[in-house]
């Protein structure tokens, strides 16, 4: 355990340096979500209606914040890619090293990662005018539910990484993010979808995230008649475990199986 934390440490430095070296894909990963908040709050947040009232701008923002969750994934996934194809993961594979310390430290910088878009986000919004009403308990509990989202798809990420078997592989995967975003609620309510899709669009495990950070930051507007929604916070919960579940010990395996 002692080792394979050493080593993990050393593989997400390897990271953070990187970052400093090249700090430009981290810069335009923090301005990207920005951006698209911006746009959906003053292009096109005019034509948006809340169900039961409430200001949209307010209602988008949680919503950029899972977003900014599902849009990590292909940040891993290309991570890990191309670490493959350069020959890099062999390397380290090759190397005297604690086996799981190679996806430990690829985890744990794509959390310092996603925290940090996490927080550019928190201060746009607050700057757009959003605000969580309820408790700090709550509030703190929301930004939880969104970093164990975060956590599940970092091991999603992984595992697509590793079984993506060309760039081209890579890039039709990453397009699948743009769907399932906007199958969901993050920048309209379900109800104003036909019945059919909005039905689709409550069981994204997305959307119970969500909905529960609305929930708990008291955001008008984060309600709904299914059963789904209205237990949206035991679903935010419910949805990374089986995604962690699923895909931790494919990741785990994929990687062991990676020279066979």
């Amino acid at each position: 355990m002692r080792w394979t934390l050493v080593d993990g440490w050393t593989i997400t430095r390897r990271t953070l340096i990187h970052w400093v070296r090249e700090p430009a894909p981290v810069i335009f990963g923090l301005l990207f979500p920005i951006l698209i908040a911006l746009m959906f709050a003053y292009l096109l947040g005019g034509a948006m209606t809340v169900p039961g009232g409430g200001d949209y701008r307010e209602f988008l923002i949680p919503g950029m914040f899972g977003m900014n969750m599902l849009f990590g994934l292909s940040a891993t996934m290309i991570a890990v890619r191309t670490d493959a194809e350069r020959g890099v993961t062999d390397r380290f594979r090759s190397m005297p090293m604690a086996g799981p310390a190679v996806l430990l430290g690829r985890s744990v910088a794509d959390m310092l990662n996603s925290l940090l878009m996490l927080a550019g986000l928190i201060v746009a919004g607050l700057a757009m005018g959003w605000r969580p009403h309820n408790s700090l308990g709550e509030t703190v509990l929301a930004f939880l539910l969104l970093v164990l989202l975060r956590f599940a798809l970092v091991w999603l990420g992984i595992y697509l990484g590793l079984v993506a078997t060309s760039p081209a592989a890579t890039t039709a995967l990453q397009t699948l993010e743009f769907p399932v975003g906007f199958l969901s609620n993050l920048f309209v309510a379900p109800s104003t979808m036909p019945s059919w899709l909005g039905t689709i669009s409550e069981w994204n495990p997305l959307s119970s995230t969500v909905a529960a950070t609305r929930e708990l930051f008291g955001t008008p507007g984060m309600g709904g008649e299914s059963w789904i929604a209205q237990h949206a916070v035991p679903m935010a919960f419910a949805w990374p475990l089986l995604l962690l579940a699923v895909f931790f010990p494919l990741a785990v395996r994929r990687y062991r199986r990676l020279s066979r």
